[in-house]
């Protein structure tokens, strides 16, 4: 009697993989939201600004949350996969106070520009992450190119601290636009290595530690792509 075995579908682990990554993604980006409306909603969104600008409060979140972030990539296989997962919750909050600034330009000026910010970059985001699923080219060359860039970006950014005038007029508007650019691209190259790296990580710890790195990296890409593109909506 001849037996009929079932088909092993191989994508079957990609898959799964790849659908933890997205939820905890998008859970983080679902907790900046939250982050950034209870700030505006409250008296906390008082503390990030005095007088004369932003508080010493506002750029201890912002330097903190960085550090964070730094931190949780360097140390990702050595964490637990629940307490890596703990720490992009608290990065994700972070950046919700942290971007409660610009969200509350962009209510006095045009509160649409926060709708139609989020749409473009999420479109965007998820074209430059299938594209980077999907294509047999090697976007390893990248990464060299576009780690300059961020360092760039945030050197930038860094100095507009010191002269806030650095990002106004054109300057200020090709920032942004590179900006967008980078971390566009960063999608694409993220999502072709974590593509790849499901194939050489071991056991099933070192499969979720990977889940929740990718998941950090794709959710910096989008919140960098929507800070910016929410910039050039609202710029004088």
């Amino acid at each position: 009697m001849t037996s009929h075995k079932k088909p092993v579908k191989t994508n079957d682990g990609m898959s799964k993989y790849l659908r933890r990554v997205f939820t905890i993604m998008f859970g983080a980006v679902g907790l900046t939201a939250i982050a950034s409306f209870l700030t505006m909603a409250t008296p906390l969104w008082s503390a990030l600004f005095t007088s004369t600008g932003l508080s010493a409060f506002y750029y201890i979140l912002l330097f903190g949350g960085l550090a964070v972030s730094i931190w949780a990539q360097v140390r990702a296989f050595h964490l637990k996969p629940a307490f890596g997962g703990v720490l992009l919750a608290l990065y994700a909050i972070i950046m919700g106070i942290v971007l409660t600034p610009l969200l509350l330009i962009s209510v006095v000026q045009n509160p649409w520009t926060i709708l139609f910010a989020f749409i473009i970059s999420a479109v965007m985001f998820a074209c430059m992450a299938m594209f980077g699923y999907k294509t047999v080219k090697d976007l390893s060359f990248l990464g060299l190119f576009l780690f300059m860039g961020m360092i760039g970006l945030i050197l930038v950014g860094l100095a507009s601290f010191i002269w806030p005038s650095l990002l106004g007029g054109t300057f200020g508007t090709i920032v942004c636009l590179i900006g967008v650019l980078v971390f566009a691209l960063f999608t694409a190259y993220d999502m072709q290595t974590l593509k790849h790296a499901y194939n050489y990580v071991g056991d099933e710890t070192q499969k979720n530690q990977l889940a929740v790195l990718g998941a950090l990296h794709l959710y910096i890409s989008f919140i960098a792509m929507f800070q910016y593109i929410l910039s050039l909506f609202n710029r004088d």
